[in-house]
């Protein structure tokens, strides 16, 4: 980093710093320091010294620092502070431990310089010294042997938990010899196979998919949970040791002054906590100011401020001051900056240009040369600037700073264009399935059998007949009657899930005709509407449409400032999106994704694609107040080209939007948001080309019709956050154009969740912790009658913050007030019911406290969840639930759900299933929805598929079971799996199979996950591979009598009979033939081989004979 180190070595300020800074025991006090300037000055000053500790005032200064300082080097880290006040919940995510963890590990295994960045907050609590965390690790090499008890003991104390599968961080199993370690420091977990009692393999899985990644050499598992330690402990300062480590303090007065309001917050809640005779929080659980200050007076410290800062209580031991200024804004003004630019080449300035992308430095490196000046893009960190040189780099600060004495000055896009752009980050790809489709199966659950239909599940049992043992399934029907199924016929069965009502389903009767009515009756609606949709496919197919250019480089320019990363679903729908704009059909395409995961983006770049094009564009939302919001999106997003947006909506006033209707028609607006106000009859376009429809499933079908006269002939990008489910997808494939987006973004902040007992301490805490950050509350409260009287409760807790409340009985006007005073920050905290899940976006509210949370369902927990956590600090949700009122075991049950999804993307699972019901009612009406709920979910999809595929002409196979009963032990042995929901996933999986690939891939999955095989495992896979193969040769029957195989045929089987007189040449008399209704062939292999291969190689030769 030459080009920025080399010109601080020009300051005579410096030298006089560096000298005083290799022994000081006190704080070298430095004036004059700005902005992003203070990063640049702590990496002049960060090679004096390996280890650096950064001390900010706050959690957003600290991060601001952070983002700074990783440009310079990226061996930086950042360390949140423990959340002292709400350590007593009840389950508490392990969110900010993870990143404590990193740390310490970082300090730790540290091999060359380091850099932590914290808020002074962090550095108040105690902590274990150093050495006895390293001596609490755990250390396992490739080859060291392992007691199972200790190990068990020992994670436990750290503060695992032990459950069935690893999924999240602070996890561990043990099944037989393998142990799955998910440490909290690290991407992956680990899984340890034993040999007895010696480790014969580390390696690290997909806690996804569950299977291996790589091998590993040795392991570290650091603790996974924090105790709070009396007055003995040390703080995180003395984790730098004295002699080579330098401390840089951030505006001392700011310290202060939040250090004391950190304290006196922290002291208030013990006190009050006492009053009540509580004694959850200790007061000597915090170090004091005094203290704390005494410590930063002993060490190597340098403050950096804007002022010169109180003498209150620091040591200061020398005083510099710096000449910096800060840039100028160029609002987008390339002509000014060039001004400037010439006037500091004149000067004979040194300047670095940072830009966010690649493409753009380079273009913007042209553009000034072709202004004259010597500007140059430069990948080379290390090269010497001359005076007059302009050098543009990739890069990041927020602010652009210049140091006059020496003529050096940095300028930033956020001073060329005036707003910020967010660091991108690389997601990690997830390529595991998902295993969750039968997990979640438990005792007592409805089950849909294809032949028998709806049943109560019970449960494996294993049951052995003629000594042969093998795991049967038990479903109970009406009237008690039982129906056992093998574990290996567990592909007929599917978990019933229909609309969530009060009442349960009606059983059917084992044997009775009933089930089969509904079927037909279903049956004959899914053919239906398969005809439908593929007719109506057909005829759009016919017209055409526009096409569009490929991409501009101002498409290209558009789409780099987008300040995120992109996931892969958002790419390949953004793909999509263009493909059918390029294409001569008429775009009609499907853009399902939760709340928040990126479907506006899409939008925005279609928009742009058809802007260029000079076509205009519909933006059609289904509320005003979200009509704002997509408004200021496409306004931040566009400024910077010129491209009109105009909003048609109420908070207009009529005069704007009679101008806004005029310049449509005359086609000077590009862009128009709107209500179903731009339906109306008197808004006409000069040149439509694309309608965007947001949140389709709000709108009525009254705005149905008129939007299908809209869009008779322009494209259309329809977007809606139910997300369609999976299997149907599949099945509709090639009628409906769909992108799903699944993946949630990573660049969000999960999000800190507790759960605890309703206290009005712990609500007064959060609220009152929020507002000092700046940030805004909701507080979910579902019950309108008395939702006023709440609202009056928090504010007489919190005098100062401004409370409101709403909920969907009040009139529109007087909802949409509420919330536009919330958006624009006039209320700090909105008491609210549920009305707030579906689609508002405010990044500013990052704390949500849900009163009475045990009433809601998961689904919707999960979505009021995703309405905070929208920005880069960390949110938090407190779920309360009433004292004492709740039963043990359902409040245990409810919890333990609760905690599993404090990630984002893990309550996908949860809030799958119910709204994949609302999403098919959406996809294919209303009146499909009572016939799903008839068969369940799942066989209607497969219903469907099957139907679809008729109607456009494509063979399926006919619809018959193949059942094999051999005399040999077929099952999964407790001692293998021991996991009943594992076990039945696995049963699921292996009734799955259909070719030789996967037989083999789930082969190398059971090694992978559990070790080796008992012989009856084996078999089960044989007679799954075998099954499939007798399946495709039209076989209904295997059943083993004696030494014979009795293999009967389906009667309408489509064989060649030509074929057969050389098959009963060949095996002679071990083959015979049946002629009956349904033909059968009495099979006695020779010898005494194995009775699996031989059957094997009989069903090969027969699938020669299938005809097509």
């Amino acid at each position: 980093m030459k080009t920025f180190l080399q010109p601080l070595q020009g300051l005579a300020e410096i030298e006089e710093i560096e000298k005083q800074a290799k022994k000081n025991h006190g704080i070298l006090e430095v004036s004059g320091c700005i902005e992003s300037q203070k990063a640049h000055l702590m990496y002049g000053l960060s090679g004096l010294f390996p280890s650096h500790l950064v001390i900010a005032a706050d959690e957003k200064t600290a991060k601001d620092l952070y983002e700074d300082y990783r440009f310079y080097d990226k061996r930086v880290y950042y360390y949140p502070a423990k959340d002292l006040l709400f350590f007593q919940a009840d389950i508490h995510g392990n969110l900010l431990i993870r990143q404590r963890m990193q740390v310490i590990r970082a300090l730790l295994e540290r091999q060359e310089e380091i850099t932590v960045v914290t808020s002074i907050d962090g550095c108040m609590d105690y902590l274990l010294p150093l050495e006895k965390i390293e001596k609490q690790l755990i250390h396992f090499r490739n080859d060291s042997s392992l007691d199972m008890d200790k190990l068990t003991a020992a994670l436990v104390h750290m503060g695992y938990e032990r459950v069935g599968q690893v999924e999240m961080p602070g996890q561990f199993s043990i099944r037989g010899g393998i142990i799955d370690i998910y440490s909290l420091t690290e991407e992956n977990p680990w899984r340890i196979e034993l040999w007895g009692d010696e480790i014969d393999s580390i390696r690290s899985f997909d806690a996804q998919s569950q299977r291996s990644l790589e091998n590993l050499d040795e392991i570290m598992i650091y603790p996974a949970a924090e105790q709070p330690i009396e007055k003995g402990g040390v703080t995180f300062i003395d984790y730098f040791k004295d002699g080579d480590s330098m401390l840089f303090l951030d505006e001392l007065n700011h310290l202060e002054e939040n250090a004391k309001a950190v304290e006196e917050e922290f002291q208030q809640s013990c006190r009050n906590r006492q009053e009540k005779g509580e004694t959850t929080l200790s007061g000597n659980w915090m170090c004091s100011w005094e203290e704390l200050c005494k410590k930063l007076n002993g060490r190597n410290c340098i403050g950096l401020s804007l002022l010169d800062p109180r003498k209150s209580g620091w040591k200061i031991t020398g005083q510099f001051n710096l000449t910096v200024k800060s840039m100028n804004s160029y609002q987008s003004s390339f002509e000014l900056l060039v001004k400037d630019l010439k006037q500091y080449k004149k000067e004979g300035y040194r300047i670095v240009l940072l830009s966010g992308s690649r493409t753009r430095a380079e273009r913007l490196a042209k553009d000034l040369q072709d202004e004259g000046l010597s500007a140059f893009y430069g990948q080379d960190s290390e090269r010497i600037l001359e005076p007059g040189e302009i050098m543009v780099v990739y890069g990041h600060a927020r602010k652009g700073f210049e140091y006059p004495m020496v003529k050096f000055a940095v300028i930033t896009e956020t001073d060329i264009f005036g707003k910020e752009q967010k660091k991108r980050k690389k997601k990690k790809e997830y390529n595991g399935k998902r295993i969750q489709d039968f997990s979640e199966l438990s005792i007592g659950d409805f089950v849909v059998h294809e032949k028998h239909g709806l049943g109560i599940y019970r449960g494996i049992e294993k049951v052995a007949v003629d000594k042969v043992a093998k795991d049967y399934i038990k479903i109970e029907y009406r009237n008690g009657s039982n129906l056992y199924i093998l574990a290996t016929q567990l592909d007929a069965l599917q978990k019933y899930s229909g609309a969530e009502t009060a009442k349960p389903p009606k059983l059917n009767r084992l044997g009775g005709q009933e089930w089969k009515k509904t079927k037909s009756k279903v049956k004959g609606a899914v053919r239906n509407i398969a005809r439908e949709l593929v007719e109506l496919y057909a005829v759009r197919q016919e017209k055409e449409g526009y096409v569009c250019g490929p991409d501009t480089v101002w498409q290209r320019e558009f789409e780099e400032m987008f300040p995120y990363e992109e996931t892969e679903d958002q790419l390949s729908a953004i793909e999509d999106t263009k493909r059918d704009m390029e294409s001569t059909k008429i775009m009609d395409r499907l853009v399902c994704g939760d709340v928040g995961y990126g479907k506006t983006e899409v939008a925005l770049r279609a928009a742009f694609k058809a802007v260029q094009e000079s076509r205009q564009v519909v933006y059609l939302v289904p509320t005003t107040i979200l009509a704002q919001q997509i408004y200021n999106t496409f306004i931040q997003r566009m400024k910077e080209f010129p491209v009109r947006v105009d909003l048609l909506c109420r908070f207009r006033t009529p005069a704007q939007q009679k101008k806004t209707i005029e310049d449509l028609k005359k086609g000077q607006v590009d862009i128009v948001v709107g209500t179903h106000r731009v339906l109306s009859k008197d808004v006409e376009y000069k040149n439509l080309g694309l309608l965007i429809i947001d949140e389709e499933q709000r709108f009525g079908v009254a705005h149905k019709e008129k939007i299908k006269q809209l869009k008779k002939d322009i494209d259309v990008l329809t977007l809606t956050a139910t997300p369609i489910p999976r299997t149907l997808h599949m099945s509709m494939i090639g009628i409906r154009d769909m992108s799903v987006l699944e993946e949630p973004p990573m660049d969000r902040v999960p999000i800190q969740t507790y759960v605890m007992e309703y206290d009005e301490e712990t609500v007064r805490e959060a609220i009152n912790r929020e507002l000092r950050r700046g940030g805004q509350v909701y507080y979910v409260y579902n019950r309108v009658n008395d939702i006023a009287d709440v609202a009056a409760r928090i504010a007489k807790l919190l005098p100062e913050a401004r409370v409101d409340f709403a909920h969907g009985q009040m009139s529109e006007r007087e909802l949409e007030a509420v919330m536009f005073a919330f958006i624009n920050g006039d209320i700090d905290v909105l008491v609210s019911t549920t009305i707030i899940e579906t689609g508002l976006d405010i990044s500013n509210v990052n704390t949500m406290i849900i009163h009475d949370s045990d009433r809601y369902g998961l689904s919707q927990l999960y979505q009021l969840r995703g309405r905070i956590g929208r920005s880069n600090r960390t949110a938090y949700a407190f779920l309360m639930y009433r004292r004492n009122t709740m039963l043990k075991e359902t409040a245990e049950k409810r919890l333990s759900a609760i905690r599993e999804y404090t990630d984002l993307g893990s309550g996908f699972k949860i809030a799958m299933r119910d709204l994949e019901l609302r999403g098919a009612g959406n996809l294919l009406g209303a009146e499909q929805h009572g016939h799903m709920n008839a068969v369940g979910y799942d066989l209607y999809c497969k219903m469907l598929s099957e139907a679809v595929k008729e109607a456009k002409g494509i063979h399926t196979m006919e619809d018959f079971e193949t059942t094999i009963d051999l005399n040999m032990d077929a099952f999964i042995p407790d001692s293998y799996i021991s996991n009943e929901y594992q076990k039945l996933d696995i049963y699921k999986r292996i009734a799955g199979i259909e070719t030789q690939q996967d037989y083999d891939d789930m082969l190398e999955e059971l090694l992978d996950r559990f070790g080796e095989m008992p012989k009856a495992v084996m078999n089960l896979l044989s007679i799954a591979r075998l099954k499939a193969l007798a399946h495709r040769c039209y076989v209904t029957e295997i059943k083993q009598i004696g030494r014979d195989m009795k293999i009967t045929l389906y009667e309408n089987a489509k064989l060649n009979p030509v074929g057969f007189p050389a098959l009963m040449q060949k095996y002679r008399r071990g083959l015979q033939f049946k002629n009956e209704q349904e033909p059968k062939i009495l099979f006695t292999p020779e010898g005494s081989g194995n009775v699996l291969t031989a059957l094997t190689d009989l069903l090969t030769e027969l699938e020669q004979l299938v005809e097509e």
